[in-house]
């Protein structure tokens, strides 16, 4: 029977866990000072500090850990905790909620929280890179995330019988195969969807949209050849005309959004978005598994910092 990957070394022990982060930021070996730059001019203070990692610059004299720069620099939740989260985010295809990770790791519900924000400003692409191209298709729609109007309070009701009310919008793109960007849009318009629409797809990608009004009229405003299909007279597929691949992608956010996250709110909305879109790219379908997947999630620690107040004041 194979080996579970929860009992690796690194997910128990401190001096593990970095090596393990140091062989996955530092490749070569390469300890790169975050003071001055230098690179592998550093000796480390085995047994002269009691923090595991340190390593110290012999040109500017400084200490510090391949922490220094990352989601992890000030944290005193132990690496190898960081690990497993990192492992459990990665690998739960629904997401795992705050109080999960709070009962499984044994830390604070607040810290668990923050954890959590910090892993998912890692999955976040930042400068990502053009999708689509000649030969390619992709998907565009929009969705709601928010609570149904009939389920709140009547005092936070708006009487609009629209389904969208009281809700945030999400605009997504998805190649057939490939990636999927999504975007927290304060509105739907073809003003709004346009910009992204260009900036995100290759000119000559074939854009398939729903029958939405919108929609059709972005990806025609954009100048992309399209097509749709009509879904309000019961068609949802015409040969390679469809938009089951963004539907697809839309079905687990909502379920982990609703089943996992129980309410997202708008300021934080793009980062759960980053964490769906980031485990969808990274998939089995393109020969990722959970461990490959953990580790790219890793790689991307790397000038994300993040301090409690920033997402806790749900700016940034």
């Amino acid at each position: 029977m194979a080996e579970s990957i929860l009992s690796a070394e690194y997910f128990h022990n401190e001096e593990a866990a970095y090596e393990f982060v140091e062989g996955k930021l530092w490749p070569a070996g390469e300890q790169v000072c975050p003071h001055c730059g230098a690179v592998c001019q550093h000796y480390k203070l085995k047994g002269k500090s009691t923090r595991p990692g340190v390593y110290k610059c012999k040109d500017c004299r400084k200490p510090f850990t391949v922490k220094v720069g990352t989601i992890f620099e000030s944290s005193h939740i132990p690496l190898r905790l960081w690990l497993q989260a990192i492992y459990l985010i990665a690998s739960s295809k629904k997401g795992i909620s705050a109080n999960q990770l709070h009962r499984t790791l044994g830390i604070t519900l607040k810290s668990a929280w923050f954890m959590g924000h910090r892993i998912r400003e890692a999955m976040r692409e930042l400068n990502p890179d053009i999708m689509g191209g000649s030969g390619s298709t992709a998907e565009m729609d929009e969705t709601f995330v928010g609570g149904k109007e009939k389920n709140k309070h009547a005092s936070k009701r708006d009487g609009s019988k629209r389904g969208g009310s009281g809700k945030e919008a999400v605009f997504s793109l998805v190649e057939r195969g490939g990636k999927v960007r999504s975007h927290h849009v304060p509105v739907v318009n073809s003003d709004t969807l346009a910009p992204i629409l260009k900036a995100q797809i290759a000119a000559d990608t074939f854009v398939v949209t729903d029958d939405n009004r919108t929609s059709r009229r972005t990806a025609k405003v954009a100048g992309f050849k399209t097509d749709s299909v009509n879904h309000s007279i019961g068609e949802y597929v015409r040969g390679e005309v469809h938009t089951n691949t963004i539907e697809g992608y839309f079905s687990i956010l909502k379920r982990g959004i609703t089943g996992t996250y129980h309410h997202v709110s708008a300021e934080h909305l793009k980062r759960y978005l980053g964490e769906f879109d980031f485990r969808y790219n990274e998939r089995k379908a393109l020969g990722v598994d959970d461990k490959q997947r953990a580790e790219l999630l890793l790689k991307g620690v790397v000038g994300k910092r993040l301090t409690y107040a920033t997402p806790a004041r749900g700016s940034a």
